[in-house]
């Protein structure tokens, strides 16, 4: 039989590292609902069509990273290769927009792209992600930045800072790509094949090359910020403003634009320190005609994918320690067939009283049990054998401390339950 593996690109998320997952998901989430955010769940899979739309076709998710598959009835589909655009569908779909405005969202689960492995970087990988819908307000804006940069700095990354940038909007965006591609027509045989490329189909996406080559023109090429309507400037300058009000540290960053076409106005990152060369940890930003090129009303939307492998990447990196979580309150220790039935009986009972409890499988004898009790970290051993039963008693050992008392059967949950709060 041949041995099986996972897939390249994907993990065993194993019990021991658990608690750094469940430290940061309830992290995420109760940073997200203090904030008036409300749980969506949208789809793994949607229409092929909702992402190659939304996404743009000349990205590099849509062209060369999503997992589509044709299912039995012939149509297109696609393992979400990020939430927005299934969020911003099932705004549309279920009619959201008569809802309160704005409606804050957030959805955490996994997402799909084929992508080259590498340290904290998956195939299937998860993402806690925060939208906006409903509101041009650069508080907006602010808001979902405020809260990953709470979510970073909860979790104890240091040296915390905003990339920032305007993509502009679709008024004054493609004067500025007219500018931007006679720019690098005077560069052509400098730059490198994707970036030739790209000038053709996505011209913004040449000022996101890592390639060596190119970085003397992307460090020179004209900025967006300069060329920015008075409606993208006004929103952009209010945004600093109430980031250098609350004393947030931030670069302006001409060169980032991201990778997903639906952007408009802001686009951020969160850099932390001591990471190494990968310094951003997230990003996001606005996109206002998203749910128009989704075939709904106009929304605007602002919104961020934080990436739960690698914040858990850089804890470790950082030395960041989380709680170990304890081991049950009782480990039920029987001898002989009686004890072993009153075991399964109490187990239950226990259980059910709302305490937890590990119950000794198989017959062995009382050291090899009592070493188990002590490697599960249980805090009382509940011994049961044929004296004890006779009696009407359990014999309890704090296995801490090492003392041993015996209770009364009837009173065991009592007594349980009173050191439980302790």
């Amino acid at each position: 039989m041949p041995r099986f593996q996972r897939p390249t690109g994907t993990q065993d998320i194993l019990p021991e590292e658990q608690p750094y997952w469940n430290r940061v998901r309830t992290f995420a989430i109760q940073l997200a609902e203090r904030a008036g955010f409300e749980r969506i769940d949208v789809p793994i899979f949607e229409a092929t069509e909702l992402f190659a739309r939304g996404i743009g076709t000349a990205t590099d998710v849509v062209e060369k990273e999503m997992y589509t598959f044709e299912d039995k009835g012939g149509d297109s589909l696609t393992l979400r290769p990020e939430f927005t655009a299934g969020v911003v569908r099932a705004y549309i779909e279920h009619g959201m927009h008569v809802r309160p405005q704005p409606v804050k969202l957030y959805s955490i689960g996994p997402i799909f792209r084929y992508d080259r492995p590498q340290a904290g970087r998956y195939r299937q990988f998860h993402q806690f992600n925060l939208e906006i819908l409903g509101t041009q307000d650069p508080a907006a804006d602010l808001e979902i930045m405020l809260l990953v940069w709470d979510l970073y700095e909860g979790l104890g990354f240091r040296g915390l800072s905003f990339q920032l940038n305007s993509t502009g909007c679709p008024r004054c965006r493609p004067g500025y790509v007219e500018v931007l591609k006679a720019y690098y027509q005077q560069h052509i045989a400098e730059i490198c094949d994707d970036c030739r490329r790209r000038l053709q189909t996505n011209p913004l996406r040449v000022l996101d090359c890592k390639a060596e080559q190119c970085q003397p023109i992307i460090a020179a090429a004209p900025a967006i910020g300069d060329h920015l309507c008075e409606e993208c400037a006004d929103h952009f300058a209010t945004l600093r403003e109430y980031l250098d009000l609350l004393g947030k540290p931030y670069t302006l960053n001409h060169r980032l634009v991201r990778g997903l076409d639906y952007y408009t106005k802001t686009v951020f990152e969160v850099w932390a320190a001591g990471i190494g060369a990968q310094a951003a940890v997230c990003g996001g930003g606005r996109y206002d005609g998203l749910a128009e090129i989704l075939g709904g009303p106009p929304t605007p939307g602002v919104g961020v994918a934080a990436g739960i492998e690698r914040i858990i990447l850089v804890m470790k990196a950082q030395g960041v320690e989380v709680p170990t979580p304890p081991g049950p309150l009782a480990f039920i220790a029987h001898l002989g067939p009686e004890a072993r039935r009153e075991g399964v009986r109490l187990a239950d009972e226990l259980r059910r009283a709302g305490l937890s409890v590990w119950l000794a499988f198989g017959e062995r004898g009382l050291k090899s049990q009592m070493r188990e009790a002590n490697k599960r970290r249980a805090r009382y051993a509940v011994i049961l054998g044929e004296d004890e039963l006779a009696r009407g008693v359990a014999a309890v050992r704090d296995m801490g401390a090492g003392e041993q008392v015996e209770v009364p059967l009837e009173g065991l949950v009592t007594w349980l339950r009173e050191r439980a709060s302790l």
